[in-house]
C-alpha cells in the first residue's frame, strides 16, 4: 500500500491551503491507497474527514489516518502516531521537551519520529542543541522522516543515513500546504494498513518497504527572509507560544499522571487477588 505519510490540511493547519476532501481526491487519482493527517498540533484535519464522512455516509477504500506534527520545546517538530482508541489532549497542546513527549507517546502504545530531521534549524530534531547534547534520544525514535518533499537532497542523503546508523524505518512525506505538492512524496508498506493500529504494527515489525519522492526546486529567499533572523524569530515565537499554552499543559499531565496512579492502582489489586487465590488454593 502506498501512503502519503506528512500531510496538512487547512481543516487542522493555519499555514495550508488543501480541504482534506480535495487532498483525498488528489490522492486517490495519483493512485495512492492512504494518508497519515500530520496537522500542527492539531488533530481537526482529521476530525473534518470523520465528520465528512458521517454526513455523507462516504464508503471507500481510501485510508485516512490519524497523526499529529508536534512542536516540542527543545527538538524541532515530531510526527506522532497514537493507537485508534488513544485520545490524549496534550497532544494538542505545544510545547512539551522531547523527552518527556517520548515517554508519553510510548506509554500509551504510539509511536514517533522525527520530521524532516536534517532541515531547517530550528524546526529540525537533528539540529537543535538538545540533540547535540543528548544523542542517545534519537535510539528512542520509532522511524525517521528519511524523504520529505520540501528538503534539498543533501537534507535527505542524511535522513536516509540517519535511518541506517539507527537502524530504524525511514518514511517518506510530501509536507504539503499546496495542492501542487501532494503526493510528491510516498511511504510503501507492504501489509494490509485499515488503522493507526495496523500502521503502528506495520511500522514496528518491519512492513515498510520503501519510500522517496521529488523534492521541490529551491526558491530564492525574499528580501525580508535575507534580512531578517527567521531562526532568532521562531524560537521567540516557539517558546512563546509554550508559554502561553502552559496551564492547558499542566492541566493535561496531571491528568495524564493520576490516571497512570489509578492504573497502576488497580494492577497491584489484581496481583493481590491473584496472590490470595494461590495461597488459598
Amino acid at each position: 500500500m502506498r501512503f502519503d505519510m506528512h500531510c496538512h490540511t487547512k481543516n487542522g493547519s493555519l499555514d495550508s491551503k488543501i480541504d482534506i476532501e480535495e487532498y483525498v481526491r488528489i490522492l486517490k487519482q495519483k493512485g495512492f491507497q492512504g494518508m497519515l493527517v500530520t496537522d500542527h498540533n492539531s488533530y481537526n484535519g482529521y476530525r473534518a474527514w470523520v465528520k465528512l464522512r458521517r454526513q455523507r455516509k462516504v464508503r471507500s477504500d481510501f485510508v485516512v489516518l490519524k497523526g499529529i506534527e508536534y512542536d516540542t520545546l527543545d527538538a524541532g517538530h515530531i510526527i506522532v502516531i497514537m493507537p485508534k482508541r488513544i485520545h490524549l489532549r496534550i497532544l494538542e497542546v505545544r510545547g512539551l521537551p522531547v523527552h518527556m513527549l517520548i515517554r508519553i507517546v510510548h506509554q500509551y502504545g504510539g509511536i514517533l519520529g522525527p520530521a524532516h530531521p536534517y532541515g531547517a534549524k530550528f524546526l529540525s530534531a537533528m539540529c537543535s542543541k538538545k540533540m547535540e547534547r543528548d544523542k542517545s534520544l534519537a535510539e528512542e525514535f520509532d522511524f525517521i522522516e528519511a524523504f520529505n518533499t520540501c528538503e534539498l537532497p543533501e537534507s535527505n542523503a542524511k535522513a536516509r543515513a540517519m535511518t541506517v546508523k539507527y537502524k530504524k524505518p525511514g518514511l517518506g512525506g510530501s509536507d504539503a500546504h499546496r495542492d501542487a505538492y501532494v503526493g510528491t512524496a510516498y511511504t510503501d508498506i507492504a501489509y494490509p494498513v485499515r488503522n493507526n493500529d495496523d500502521l503502528i504494527y506495520a511500522i514496528k515489525n518491519g512492513y515498510v518497504v520503501g519510500c522517496g519522492g521529488q523534492e521541490r526546486e529551491p526558491k530564492e529567499k525574499n528580501v525580508i527572509l535575507r534580512v531578517v533572523p527567521l531562526g532568532g524569530v521562531w524560537k521567540v515565537y516557539n517558546r512563546g507560544l509554550a508559554l502561553l499554552k502552559s496551564h492547558t499543559r499542566r492541566m493535561n499531565l496531571e491528568k495524564i499522571f493520576w490516571l497512570n496512579m489509578l492504573s497502576t492502582q488497580k494492577e497491584k489489586e489484581k496481583k493481590e487477588k491473584i496472590q490470595k487465590k494461590i495461597e488459598d488454593s
